[in-house]
């Protein structure tokens, strides 16, 4: 049985709470011989400043290099407002995305039966709702050059950020997209804002001559971003895959999770290229939610988008889709027992702590190994 090599970076506020429940099924599997998986710890974020001053030391920079995947927390918390730019703990996960070339960000939606009503939208709106939002991670505004701040004088500034995409960017993530909804309901939605701006003129035509010369089989349609924002509000059962460029995926993929009930249900995975050689890929996993540290501490933060992340990770990198299938067997089992975290109690729900949601789902993935 291969060895299988994790870097757990469980970050800061609630990220070491939800990573435990991960290492407590990553524990299970390995005793109970069902996989083989090697941990090591680091830190990111807040956590890496505090002890060495930078959102991610060199030093666990390697051991995510090293690792067949990373598995990550959460980042950042009103602690860290004051510190220089550079060092801020969200640099650590763009360094991380930037270093390892994960340009391909998975963030799927999907409403759970028991969740249906956990939902801000009507329950016809997003029960059965299983999408996915293919996000580019590398290129666009959050990384494009000249980034500045410039002092004019007479108390005036001017900040600029950069939007660019080069073809090649566009070609892969598009690629990803196609290559996803083959295996799903064999339909693309490509957003951009075409209308106002040139990189969204490029996108577009990109990604046609793209579907056109690859995926013919594929049915490709194209929405601009800001209605394709309204529609997932209004009717999100429309879509299957959609593909869009980072701002606009960062966006569009918030509003995707509170589709879902809360943003403690959206795991997500972000891909660099696959190596020919060893056919293996970079990863990073991990949860939309952020760090909320407002409840860090208080056992109240949801595992689900964290166990969720790690059941990616099964899939995506281990080739292991049948576990992984297994994994959200057991959170839907969980789900229709009535448990519930405090972001998805509703009347006549039974409420879990961090803990007892964790080890309820755990119970439910020995059941079906049973």
């Amino acid at each position: 049985m291969a060895t299988h090599k994790l870097l757990l970076l469980p970050g800061d506020g609630i990220g070491p709470e939800v990573m435990g429940e991960v290492k407590r099924l990553i524990d299970w599997l390995n005793s109970s011989g069902i996989a083989k998986f090697e941990t090591d710890t680091g830190l990111v974020g807040g956590s890496a400043y505090d002890a060495h001053k930078v959102s991610v030391s060199e030093g666990d920079m390697a051991k995510a290099k090293d690792a067949d995947a990373v598995i990550f927390g959460a980042v950042g918390g009103p602690k860290w407002d004051s510190v220089p730019y550079e060092v801020r703990p969200e640099a650590g996960l763009l360094r991380l995305r930037k270093d390892l070339a994960l340009f391909a960000n998975l963030r799927p939606a999907v409403c759970y039966p028991a969740l249906a009503d956990a939902s801000s939208l009507k329950r016809e709106a997003v029960e059965g709702l299983d999408i996915v939002i293919v996000r580019e991670l590398t290129g666009g505004v959050y990384f494009g050059e000249p980034k500045t701040i410039t002092d004019l004088g007479n108390g005036q500034k001017r900040a600029i950020d950069t939007q660019v995409y080069d073809t090649y960017e566009i070609e892969r993530i598009g690629r990803v997209a196609f290559e996803l909804a083959r295996k799903r309901k064999n339909k693309v939605t490509s957003m951009e804002k075409r209308n106002v701006m040139k990189s969204g003129v490029l996108w577009n035509e990109v990604m046609t001559q793209l579907h056109k010369r690859e995926y013919p089989d594929v049915t490709l349609e194209h929405q601009l971003a800001d209605s394709g924002g309204m529609m997932l509000v209004k009717w999100p059962k429309q879509f299957d895959v959609i593909v869009t460029d980072n701002l606009f995926g960062d966006m569009l993929s918030d509003i995707a999770a509170m589709l879902t009930g809360s943003l403690g249900m959206l795991p997500s995975a972000s891909l660099g290229e696959v190596d020919a050689k060893t056919g293996k890929r970079k990863a990073l996993y991990e949860p939309v939610h952020g760090s909320a540290p407002d409840i860090a501490g208080k056992g109240l933060a949801n595992p689900i988008a964290m166990i969720s992340s790690f059941g990616m990770a099964l899939r995506y990198s281990f080739d292991m889709g049948d576990l992984a299938d297994k994994v959200d067997q057991a959170i839907a089992a969980v789900l229709a027992s009535g448990l519930r975290t405090a972001d998805i109690k509703s009347e006549g729900t039974t409420a879990a702590s961090t803990t007892q949601m964790g080890e309820a789902i755990l119970k439910e993935l020995q059941k079906l190994h049973a």
